[in-house]
């Protein structure tokens, strides 16, 4: 009875820590099928680094794609790294998500090359950055697992955080800008949401007094 109440609400934990992701994956979605639908090109809506017309970009850029293969490679990624910040960091999930955009969003505008950055990528590595680095300064076991299976799935995106020809066609600005803030938001918000459990000695020595009393009273 107390496994399935236990299945229960891990099943209910699990079903709310996908359904902001799902609302925002579906949304990026719809963008790209309204786009191109309508012949549209929404390349304006992302940012154009240093230039004030483009500021506004910092609230859409993440939401407009290049082209199908661009944000299906997003989506997943998204989908998965958004909802193990809702599952594991439920508390601060939704500030966590919101600074994630917004910052790298920013630190994009100051430092990109002059041209249009668009896609969902440095909030992507905003996430991942914050799963890993969260981890290892919470010094909690479970939490580090996640740091180590972000490691193990998406280790090979530090290869995107530099430009690799002169005219790179990827924006690893935007890439770097996304590591850049998990490792801030990291730093902020280390001592809020899930912590490494403290050790309370006095109890443990009140019930180890009570075992002794206990085998005292019966020998």
């Amino acid at each position: 009875m107390l496994l399935n109440e236990n299945q229960k609400l891990e099943k209910k934990r699990f079903l709310l820590a996908i359904f902001f992701p799902m609302i925002l994956s579906v949304f990026m979605v719809l963008v790209f099928v309204l786009e191109k639908g309508m012949g549209w090109d929404f390349h304006r809506a992302g940012i154009y680094p240093r230039h004030i017309g483009s500021i506004y970009g910092i609230l859409t850029y993440g939401f407009i794609h290049a082209g199908i293969g661009h944000l299906l490679n997003n989506l997943l990624s998204f989908f998965i790294l958004s909802t193990c910040v809702y599952f594991f960091y439920r508390e601060i999930a939704n500030p966590v998500m919101l600074s994630s955009y917004l910052l790298s969003g920013i630190i994009l505008w100051i430092i990109g090359r002059d041209s249009w950055h668009i896609g969902a990528s440095g909030w992507i590595y905003a996430l991942a950055s914050f799963l890993f680095f969260s981890g290892i300064f919470r010094k909690h076991i479970p939490l580090i697992a996640i740091s180590l299976v972000v490691t193990f799935l998406y280790g090979s995106m530090v290869w995107h955080l530099f430009p690799w020809t002169v005219d790179d066609p990827v924006s690893w600005e935007g890439h770097f800008a996304g590591a850049v803030t998990g490792l801030i938001l990291s730093v902020l918000f280390r001592k809020y949401g899930p912590q490494k459990p403290v050790k309370n000695w006095e109890d443990e020595e009140d019930d180890n007094e009570e075992d002794n009393d206990w085998q005292r009273e019966n020998l």
